[in-house]
Parts: C-alpha cells; sequence; structure tokens
C-alpha cells in the first residue's frame, strides 16, 4: 500500500499497488457467482421442472395423435385443423369462454372498485370487512363451488326462501340454458373480487392526502376527486388488477364444473373443461395438447392488446 498527495492538493490518495482496482472487481464478481447461483437454484429448477418443461412438452405433443394407453404419432397440424374447422363443440367452448370474460372482468373490477371506495380509511371496522370480503379467496374453490351448487339447485336454500317469499318455486338457476352462465359467473365474482378488493384499497390509500384537500378547497365533490384524482392514480393498480384478472378468467374451470358440469346443452363448457374431457376422458392427449396451446395464443394476444392499449389511460407519474 503507497500513500501519496496529488500535485497541487492536500489531500491524500491511497492505492493498493500490488491489486489492480479491475482485477478486484473481476475476482469480487467471480466470488458472488456461486453464491447467487446456489440462491437462485430452487427457484428456477422449479420454473424449469413445474413451468417450462410442460409448456415445451404440450407444444410437441400437440402435434401429435397421442392416446394415453399407445405411443405418439405425428400428425402435423392436423389437431389444430380439426379444432378450428370441423369441431363445433370447440367452437362452442370458446364462445362460452367469451362470454364468461366478457361478462366477469368489468363485474369484477367495478365492484372491486365500488367496495373499496366505501370501505375507506375513515370507515370503522375498515379491516374487519377486507378480511371477510377476503376470505372466499382463500377458501378452496371446490368448497365454494360445492356451497353456491347446494343453494342454488331445485329445493335448495334459495328454492326454499324463495317459495316463502312469492309462493312459487324458485327458477331452476342451475338447470336453464338463460341461467346457468349467469350463476357461473356470479358465484365467481363472489369468490374472486376480494383479491383486487385489497389491491385498489392498497391503491386508495397511497393517494396524497393534499391532493384531495387542494381539490376540495378549490369546489370538487367527492364524485369530481374521485374521478379527477383517485382513479387517475389508482390507474397502475387497475391495469395489474384488470391484466390479472383477465387471464385467470380465461382459465376457468372449477365453477362450471362443479356447478353445472358444463350443462344444460354444454352451455357453461368452457375451453379447459373441453381440453380436461379430451385428455382425461377421451384419452386424447394430443387433442388436449392443441386446446391448451390455442387458449395460451388467445390469452398471449388479448393481453398483449391490453398491454398496448395502457399506455393510454395508465398513468404512472
Amino acid at each position: 500500500m503507497s500513500v501519496a498527495i496529488r500535485p497541487g492538493s492536500t489531500e491524500l490518495s491511497t492505492q493498493d499497488s500490488g491489486k489492480p482496482p479491475g482485477r478486484v472487481r473481476r475476482r469480487r464478481r467471480r466470488s458472488d457467482g456461486p453464491a447467487a447461483a446456489a440462491f437462485l437454484a430452487p427457484t428456477l429448477g422449479g420454473f424449469a421442472v413445474f413451468t417450462a418443461f410442460p409448456i415445451v412438452a404440450s407444444v410437441l405433443v400437440a402435434f401429435t395423435v397421442w392416446p394415453l394407453a399407445g405411443s405418439p404419432t405425428f400428425a402435423g397440424v392436423d389437431n389444430f385443423v380439426q379444432l378450428l374447422t370441423k369441431d363445433p363443440a370447440f367452437i362452442k367452448t370458446v364462445i362460452n369462454t367469451l362470454i364468461f370474460v366478457v361478462a366477469y372482468v368489468p363485474l369484477n373490477l367495478a365492484l372491486s372498485l365500488a367496495i373499496a371506495a366505501w370501505i375507506s380509511p375513515r370507515v370503522k371496522g375498515a379491516n374487519v370487512y377486507r378480511v371477510l370480503l377476503f376470505i372466499p379467496v382463500v377458501t378452496p374453490m371446490v368448497a365454494n363451488a360445492a356451497v353456491w351448487q347446494i343453494m342454488l339447485i331445485p329445493n335448495g336454500l334459495i328454492d326454499s326462501v324463495w317459495q316463502q317469499l312469492f309462493g312459487v318455486s324458485a327458477p331452476n338457476f342451475l338447470g336453464s340454458t338463460q341461467t346457468a352462465m349467469l350463476s357461473v359467473v356470479i358465484m365467481s365474482l363472489w369468490q374472486g373480487f376480494g383479491y383486487n378488493l385489497l389491491i385498489f384499497s392498497s391503491a386508495l390509500q397511497a393517494v396524497p392526502e393534499s391532493l384531495l384537500d387542494s381539490a376540495a378547497i378549490d369546489g370538487a365533490g367527492p364524485i369530481r376527486r374521485y374521478f379527477s384524482i383517485k382513479l387517475p392514480l389508482m390507474s397502475p393498480s387497475i391495469f395489474f388488477g384488470a391484466t390479472m384478472t383477465l387471464i385467470t378468467s380465461f382459465q376457468v374451470f372449477a365453477q362450471p364444473f362443479i356447478l353445472t358440469n358444463g350443462g344444460p346443452s354444454s352451455s357453461t363448457t368452457t375451453m379447459v373443461m373441453y381440453l380436461y374431457r379430451s385428455g382425461f376422458q377421451f384419452f386424447n392427449l394430443g387433442y388436449a395438447s392443441a386446446i391448451g396451446v390455442l387458449l395460451f395464443v388467445m390469452i398471449l394476444i388479448i393481453t398483449g392488446l391490453v398491454f398496448l392499449a395502457q399506455k393510454r389511460w395508465v398513468h404512472y407519474d
């Protein structure tokens, strides 16, 4: 180690004459590499085994005809041609899935925003309300759907209350093509809106009170402050909630499977249900994988469009 005084300066400078700074930094980086790899290994290993490998395998299987008890046979794009041009049942499931998405996503976001605005920090017991409304999210989906099925079936809880109020039996909510999908949407809404509720509640609490006070002094009422200040500042959280809700709604399975088993007349059969039946009831793994690939492409395209559109209404400043 040498100590030197720079010309024209009273400051002391130290320099390790035996180890150039560049070489020391490179050695430190190399020494940090194994530790970083050790910390990343569990996550990357789990991602590779449980996510990356199944995705790649399903894409490869989609180009084969593979009965569960036999060997795969390469079929090219025959599975995709069959699905898109010769399988009206699949087209029906696509329509059903889109109906569910179009109904569920806006209702979920609107209800979450409305209740988040109502359960503000100024409301007594706000945290208790948040916990109670979030409980269905962490409750097993199968259990929730089974409870709703007991409530909605003929001679169930809702039917009994309906008869006492109106003197007649309630409509067959799960057995009618006009109300079956609506029942699935309502049950899913009850199950899932608590997730966005917590996100939007946190975003509301992060809005600076100084902005709201300034707007109130300028004469802005509660509604004007909500739409002109709170919503724009919440837009990143709304965008995140909308994206996650959109992705999960395309993958809806347990609700229609438990409530209606896809009926009546396949009016609630979704793409994931059709995938499940193709793979595990008809044992056509290649066909089921092709459905999964098409579903993945649909989600990817629609999510990409959402990301492009967010530039117009999401404010990060």
